[in-house]
């Protein structure tokens, strides 16, 4: 018996479904990406809706805000795979929630920091684009993380991110000095890929990221205790901060103001 050919899209879909314990049809139009299963509890919490966890991935489905969340884990490699599967989806915009050291003297914990770029360090990009090509977030996604910024007043950076692969750097001294170097504001684990894979696969995507550790101190380098300082302390606005960043996205894209995917804007 010959088994029928499996397409892309439905390829992509079934591997999701694996992974989320989740059925493709119950993700909404617009996503919430993050690393944190806390995220996912809160969220569902807050919304009294149902938290559903695959073999990789946790998420959690809002139908009256058309919204979903979804953690995939850490790393670039978890961060192009969920990007490749989703773009399947019919979402309209997405928005990163991630964390990341501030690279800067002036930072404080709790404050937010809008990547506009990021440094292709972690290799995983290499697959979707020359190195030549850049790392950036989506126009439209930036525009509206810095209009719900401003209107609420927040404490907020702009900068450039630095992507990479390598854990436990911290005692690195040649990879601090390289890290210095690159004049980038913070350092994290998936931007770049994120980026690389969304201008791929003509996904609208920007990031929000929470400065959660200030690494180049070593007495404000991330620790078990200061992680649920921050959790306690500053996820729940992350969070909200993340949903009104789409709900923004979406009147943006109503107008037709520029910077969002075709695809994305008329599905």
């Amino acid at each position: 018996m010959v088994a029928e050919e499996l397409h892309e899209e439905q390829f992509a879909k079934e591997t999701l479904e694996r992974y989320s314990g989740s059925p493709a049809s119950d993700y909404q139009s617009n996503l919430i990406l993050t690393n944190f299963p806390r995220y996912v509890d809160h969220f569902a919490k807050e919304r009294g809706v149902a938290v559903h966890e695959g073999s990789m991935f946790k998420v959690a489905h809002s139908p009256e805000e058309e919204i979903s969340i979804l953690d995939f884990k850490i790393g670039s490699p978890a961060a192009a795979l969920v990007i490749d599967l989703c773009s399947f989806l019919n979402i309209k915009s997405a928005i990163l929630l991630g964390m990341c050291g501030g690279l800067r003297r002036r930072y404080q914990i709790g404050d937010y920091l809008v990547p506009v770029a990021s440094i292709r360090a972690e290799g995983t990009s290499d697959f979707y684009f020359p190195s030549e090509v850049p790392a950036l977030a989506n126009f439209l996604m930036l525009k509206a993380v810095t209009d719900v910024l401003e209107a609420e007043k927040s404490n907020y950076h702009i900068g450039i991110t630095y992507t990479t692969n390598l854990r436990f750097w911290e005692y690195n001294e040649k990879f601090i000095e390289e890290l210095k170097a690159s004049r980038a504001q913070a350092i994290e684990l998936e931007c770049a890929t994120l980026f690389m894979a969304s201008y791929k696969r003509k996904f609208t995507l920007g990031a929000l990221l929470l400065v959660s550790d200030l690494p180049l101190n070593r007495d404000q380098i991330k620790t078990k205790k200061s992680s649920e300082f921050v959790f306690e302390n500053f996820m729940p606005d992350h969070i909200e901060k993340g949903v009104a960043i789409i709900k923004q996205s979406r009147v943006m894209q109503s107008k037709k103001i520029k910077g969002a995917y075709h695809r994305n804007i008329d599905m």
